[in-house]
């Protein structure tokens, strides 16, 4: 029997259980891989204390911060369900090899985060990982001196752009929204710092009003088809890679028994509880309004300091 059993192992996470091992308490997180949406970012720039760092190397100095604590973290565990007991939690998973495993704890943290929107239209299926990918910081130099095409209007596909002008010969970024103040000249959800950066790149061309619908090829990805929404005229481009990064979904189907929004993001309150009593949720699997890094690991700690509370009063 578990004091807390932490799901993920992320941003979130790696700080909650640092504080859950200096409050000695018995734990361990449990995770499919490790790192996340951090792993796989690009240049990090707004971690404090550090100017600048990769995704990867900041997600594998949370690792070893918690290691130096000897957190028990057991990787390619993926889990499927977590059911009730009285006030005791059984959460059910499967290893890498298909067995399955069952924790048993008093209290539960979701720190699952979350994974890449797809766009869902036609060849983008059959061409994943033929030239379509979700992740430019793992397979962008793949394409060195080939034309690729970045889709999306957020930080993710910006940063996505900024990394593939240094790396392709071409880049073409594809744009829902028109090139207005309004719109923040076509990224509405980007930082300014970024727009500016990517407008003035010799090797990068921005298509306004680009709506992507068919991603074309058969063993590799060769081109891809968009509507001008202006015009309504559809156009091809002739690309050697796409990367798509439209958005997220929180990774939250395992659990159905707390509440969510219409986004699947988990419901918590200030002091990172569930609807569900021994239950607690941080980062980016929950209904916060900023998908920041800093900002998962503060939660991670408010959510691990709410969980000591509450087995502080527990009692079965």
């Amino acid at each position: 029997m578990y004091d807390l059993v932490i799901i993920g192992a992320s941003a979130a996470a790696f700080p909650a259980a640092i504080y859950a091992a200096r409050r000695h308490l018995n734990f361990i997180i449990i995770s499919k891989d490790v790192g996340g949406e951090v792993a796989l970012s690009g240049e990090v720039n707004n971690w404090p204390g550090i100017e600048s760092i990769g995704g990867y190397d900041l997600a594998q100095k949370f690792y070893k911060h918690a290691k130096s604590y000897n957190v028990n973290i057991e990787e390619g565990t993926e889990v499927i369900d977590i059911k009730q007991e009285k006030n005791l939690h059984k959460i059910i998973a499967k290893d890498s090899s298909g067995k399955e495993k069952v924790y048993e704890t008093k209290t539960v943290l979701v720190a699952s985060g979350i994974h890449p929107r797809e766009l869902g239209i036609k060849g983008e299926g059959n061409l994943r990982g033929k030239g379509i990918t979700y992740c430019t910081v793992c397979d962008g130099p793949l394409f060195k001196g080939k034309t690729t095409a970045t889709i999306g209007a957020g930080n993710a596909a910006l940063e996505s752009a900024l990394m593939m002008s240094d790396i392709s010969e071409k880049v073409y970024v594809l744009t829902r929204y028109p090139n207005t103040p309004e719109k923040q000249g076509g990224f509405p959800k980007g930082e300014t710092i970024l727009i500016k950066k990517l407008k003035e790149l010799k090797n990068v061309e921005i298509l306004y009003n680009a709506d992507t619908k068919e991603f074309l090829g058969d063993e590799m990805i060769s081109g891809l088809v968009y509507e001008d929404t202006e015009t309504n005229e559809n156009k091809t481009l002739k690309i050697d890679g796409a990367m798509v990064h439209i958005g997220t979904v929180p990774n939250s189907d395992f659990i159905s028994c707390v509440k969510k929004n219409k986004q699947k993001e988990i419901e918590v309150n200030l002091r990172c509880e569930t609807s569900r009593k021994g239950i607690f949720a941080a980062g980016d699997v929950t209904n916060v309004p900023y998908k920041q890094i800093v900002i998962a690991a503060g939660q991670g700690v408010t959510a691990a300091l709410s969980a000591i509370d509450y087995l502080n009063k527990f009692s079965e």
